[in-house]
């Protein structure tokens, strides 16, 4: 079998970088689900804040989605469907904290950090490791296919 300059690689730093948005979100949404009031009232920067706002709901997806992220690492081309879930999720998450929270809670520095750090900015390279992985795994099919 001769090597194909066009074969996609599936570097091994995509792998952390899904166990570690994984267990990024697991840590957040925990604090989420464990602190509830707590976590609100800082969010809130002290203002106070509804209490029937679904805190525990929102932590316990949040550790669904975390789980699904940091289990696509152990094998990303096999189980693309979790990173597609996992990116799913965040998407989820962070149009549940705008609508949900965020007319409570105001717009703050941070809720801000909450959303764009926690929730999008990580959708960034979920995307790319996620077309990456569909990539070689197209490729690997073709392969098999021609064999």
């Amino acid at each position: 079998m001769d090597q194909n300059p066009s074969f996609p690689v599936f570097p091994m730093h995509f792998r952390g970088i899904l166990l570690l948005s994984g267990m990024y979100t697991i840590a957040w949404s925990a604090i989420f689900r464990l602190m509830g009031g707590s976590i609100l009232e800082w969010l809130a920067i002290g203002n106070i804040t509804d209490a029937s706002l679904p805190v525990s709901y929102y932590g316990g997806f949040g550790i669904v989605v975390g789980l699904l992220i940091f289990f696509s690492a152990f094998y990303p081309v096999s189980w693309v469907y979790l990173i597609i879930a996992g990116i799913t999720g965040k998407i989820i998450l962070a149009i549940w904290f705008s609508l949900g929270f965020l007319p409570d809670l105001g717009w703050n520095k941070r809720t801000a950090f909450q959303l764009i750090f926690n929730e999008i900015l990580w959708l960034v390279p979920l995307i790319v490791i996620f077309l990456r992985a569909l990539q070689v795994k197209t490729y690997l099919m073709k392969e098999a296919e021609t064999e």
